[in-house]
């Protein structure tokens, strides 16, 4: 049997694997902060968060200088070892201690009922299983505890809900790192079983051209008393 090298054995470890996508990620959402006012809604989504958090999909860890001194601990997951890296290094700036480990949405490897909040940022739309990650969300938030999201998903009108699901069923998700432009991130946290707070619909950019990534949502929910 032929030998692997140590290398490719990680690889096949890795939950998540887009390294040139992880790469072309990493410039665009740095730019994104200030050309179409991320910033801004990192701040809208963490507001008055408080008590441990979970972030799931953490990325280059863009959301770490954005929470409030209120929390005193963020556990953050990324599955992709490039952008995973680069949460290690932003999590070295942040005010609060950040522990950045892999770990796929699906299986998250925290217990159960272990924190106050969860914290979804543009993640949904590339999780492979999203009712199966929405339940670990339940499983590891106490009951009361909440959800705060920032998601983009399906939106316009039927020219443009047509366009993402065409792109979504051919070159979308392979160029984009398992990325999918029709899911409704709303409807899903309510068949998962979570009580819908407050939410808001958005364009990004909120001027400019309306492209199919475009239509996103920022708001809360909560995981049920129990």
């Amino acid at each position: 049997m032929p030998l692997r090298s140590a290398g490719a054995r990680r690889v096949a470890r890795d939950p998540v694997y887009h390294p040139l996508f992880a790469r072309y990620y990493a410039r665009v959402s740095v730019a994104a902060e200030s050309r179409l006012g991320m910033a801004g809604v990192r701040d809208r989504l963490l507001a008055g968060l408080s008590g441990r958090v979970l972030e799931i999909g953490a990325g280059n860890g863009l959301n770490f200088a954005h929470y409030p001194r209120t929390v005193p601990e963020v556990v953050a997951i990324e599955p992709e070892r490039s952008l995973r890296q680069l949460a290690v290094e932003a999590a070295l700036r942040a005010q609060m201690p950040v522990d950045v480990v892999p770990g796929a949405a699906e299986a998250l490897p925290v217990k159960s009922e272990a924190f106050d909040a969860v914290v979804l940022s543009l993640v949904l739309c590339s999780v492979r299983d999203v009712p199966r990650a929405l339940g670990e969300v339940r499983r590891v938030l106490r009951p009361g505890g909440q959800v705060r999201f920032f998601e983009h998903g399906r939106g316009g009108g039927r020219a443009m809900t047509f366009t993402q699901r065409a792109l979504d069923r051919t070159v979308w998700p392979p160029l984009n790192g398992g990325c999918h432009l029709s899911r409704d991130p709303v409807a899903a946290l309510r068949d998962a079983g979570f009580e819908l707070g407050p939410y808001r619909r958005m364009l990004m950019p909120e001027k400019g051209p309306v492209l199919p990534t475009s239509f996103c949502v920022l708001g809360t929910a909560w995981r049920p008393e129990e």
